[in-house]
């Protein structure tokens, strides 16, 4: 009797018929989970590495203007439609606030800047400010959120940061272009937009927080879009449209769709390391589609920004 009593205090659940609950059991959805926000959010920095190319082709068409208009109202219509066709019922009103900034940062505010600012800079220059902005997300998300990622972490993004920055800036000659007061403004609104979504993205599904942020958009497009096609000639071109679209479709909805799903499964911090990778990719693109040339300090250069994100993943944030 006294051995069956300390079976039963020993393991309850046991006797009762249960299968014993496995300590790290629930590890491999963890794990599981956190490869598919990777994957996710990665996808995001391929789409977005490919922004900058694309608004360059997009210039030749339109002015920068008319291309911030026309590429936020048909990447309206591409969220809208999706909203509607599931029937999605528009977000609390306690999140209005929180979209106004994701659609002023990322919708509105880091097209604008950076498609001005690429009408003097090269794309290499403009990827400086992609090279800068996780390590100001990463602040941005610690003051937001009130998170503190670990020392290690901090300290691979600075590293990260560091590579990216004195890359680009070599490969533009280390000088500054008339430019960099847009890209740099570009860098704060676009940060504090990824910090919001990224805080959205945990209470309501990525795609509509950009949805809903782009939707919000359309009137003020509509608008821009009538005055700045008057104001600005268009020259048709089959590369000047074929940036207008990506820059719509793929770097405007669907970068920004797979992006905040990322970010909601593997932390913001931790997501935007993975744009570490996103100037390097945007210099392959510029050789391949715009004929610029890469340095050969691009290979190095790519080694130590992916140990610096090996570093930022594996750290405790």
């Amino acid at each position: 009797m006294r051995a069956q009593n300390s079976a039963t205090t020993a393991d309850p659940i046991a006797v009762a018929g249960t299968p014993p609950r496995e300590p790290n059991a629930v590890a491999p959805a963890e794990r599981s989970a956190s490869r598919h926000g990777t994957l996710l959010a990665s996808l995001g920095v391929v789409a977005f590495s490919l922004t900058f190319p694309s608004t360059v082709w997009g210039l030749e068409s339109f002015g920068p203007w008319s291309l911030v208009a026309v590429r936020s109202v048909l990447a309206a219509v591409i969220a809208g439609g999706f909203l509607l066709a599931l029937r999605v019922p528009p977000p609390e009103r306690r999140h209005w606030g929180s979209l106004v900034v994701v659609a002023g940062g990322v919708v509105v505010g880091f097209p604008l800047l950076t498609t001005l600012a690429l009408r003097t800079s090269t794309t290499s220059h403009a990827a400086v400010v992609v090279g800068l902005l996780p390590l100001t997300t990463a602040a941005f998300a610690a003051v937001r959120t009130g998170r503190r990622p670990s020392r290690t972490f901090w300290a691979a993004a600075l590293a990260g940061a560091a590579v990216v920055l004195g890359f680009t800036l070599g490969q533009s000659g280390g000088a500054f272009s008339t430019g960099d007061l847009y890209l740099f403004g570009a860098l704060l609104v676009c940060a504090s937009g990824y910090t919001e979504g990224g805080r959205l993205a945990r209470l309501m599904p990525g795609w509509q927080v950009i949805g809903w942020a782009l939707v919000m958009c359309l009137p003020l497009g509509v608008i821009g879009a009538v005055f700045a096609l008057t104001a600005e000639p268009v020259r048709p071109s089959v590369q000047g449209f074929a940036g207008l679209l990506w820059v719509a479709a793929g770097s405007t909805f669907f970068g920004l769709y797979v992006w905040y799903r990322g970010m909601a499964a593997i932390g913001i911090a931790r997501a935007s390391q993975l744009q570490l990778a996103q100037p390097l990719l945007t210099l392959v693109w510029s050789v391949l589609l715009l004929a610029e040339p890469l340095s050969p300090a691009a290979p190095v250069a790519a080694v130590a920004v992916l140990v610096c994100i090996a570093v930022t993943q594996r750290a405790n944030t």
